[in-house]
């Protein structure tokens, strides 16, 4: 079967920043590199060039009638949030969720998404500067300001720009599994990835140079050795640092603490043992570092809202549809 089809809404005035997000993420083929490939397309509300918020001007080959068949439909930002859309955008999104497309609001985008009706008694995210006017707007929305981007399942919802890159990579974990979205992550050089209050998917590595400082070195030695103690004096020591210190760049390079991003790395591992494995739960907890099942199910239940039992279910099921629709 075809490439997934990923559609993009254009309009004019819209920022080629914004735009280039989901470009990034979906445009460009992979395949040489083990990634996966999807059929990109943008599509644009208005007929005629569009005109960028940057003075750039760009023909779009596609129209919203090039949504019919989308797998995922991304609206990466807005304008004029006062206004309600146009009336041919929102039925064109709720034509698309109908079918099953998976609908997604990036930053501003939300609020598009959010005028569809969509997202009413749901959870959503958008930027932080404009919760509160997408609340006031829409208050039947559980606005969430804190968060990078919240998965409802068939509509996905993100904050600012960067937030929108995470969110894209947590799509392509989902449809694709851990190691294309951390492959994919690498090649794109994504800075490690901010965290947030909704549970995260998508695995954060750290740059490797040559000329790593101790403070990367000490982060790298701890991510291939999760399944082993990590005290946050211990690795501060590693980083020729004092723990005050270690704790402030911490804080500032990573956006979290040390024990939280730990955390997040050793749920990250689970899952891709997981993945790829037919480990029992026991040794999956040992070799990622929580010590038991136990506390591998509770971290699990706190980060992403299932069991690791059902995440493997979950992901075994969903790669049995890759390999069922894969072209022959």
């Amino acid at each position: 079967m075809a490439d997934p089809i990923v559609a993009a809404i254009a309009f004019d005035g819209i920022s080629p920043f914004h735009l280039s997000v989901p470009c990034l993420v979906f445009a460009e083929d992979r395949t040489a590199l083990g990634l996966p490939r999807f059929d990109f397309r943008v599509c644009a509300i208005e007929n005629g060039p569009i005109r960028t918020d940057a003075g750039l001007t760009i023909s779009v080959a596609y129209g919203l009638a090039a949504l019919d068949g989308a797998d995922i439909v991304i609206v990466p930002s807005w304008k004029e949030l006062e206004v309600p859309p146009p009336a041919a955008l929102i039925e064109a999104l709720r034509l698309a969720h109908r079918r099953g497309a998976l609908i997604v609001g990036l930053c501003l985008g939300t609020f598009a998404v959010a005028a569809t009706g969509l997202l009413s008694g749901r959870r959503a995210a958008t930027h932080w500067a404009y919760t509160d006017q997408l609340q006031a707007l829409y208050p039947d929305i559980l606005v969430e300001p804190e968060v990078l981007y919240i998965d409802n399942g068939d509509v996905v919802t993100s904050a600012g720009v960067a937030a929108g890159l995470d969110c894209c990579l947590h799509i392509v974990r989902a449809r694709c599994g851990a190691e294309a979205a951390l492959r994919l992550a690498r090649q794109i050089v994504l800075s490690p990835h901010r965290q947030g209050g909704q549970a995260q998917f998508i695995e954060r590595p750290i740059a490797r140079t040559e000329n790593a400082d101790r403070f990367t070195q000490a982060l790298d030695a701890v991510r291939r050795t999760l399944g082993q103690t990590h005290s946050l004096d211990r690795v501060a020591d590693a980083a020729g640092l004092t723990r005050r210190t270690f704790t402030r760049r911490f804080q500032k390079s990573i956006g979290t603490s040390f024990g939280d991003w730990l955390i997040d790395q050793r749920v990250a591992l689970a899952q891709q043992l997981l993945e790829v494995t037919e480990k029992s739960m026991d040794m999956i907890a040992f070799e990622a570092g929580f010590g038991s099942a136990t506390s591998l199910r509770q971290h699990f239940a706190a980060r992403l809202r299932t069991t690791p039992a059902q995440y493997r279910r979950e992901f075994s099921k969903n790669a049995q549809e890759r390999v069922a629709h894969a072209p022959r």
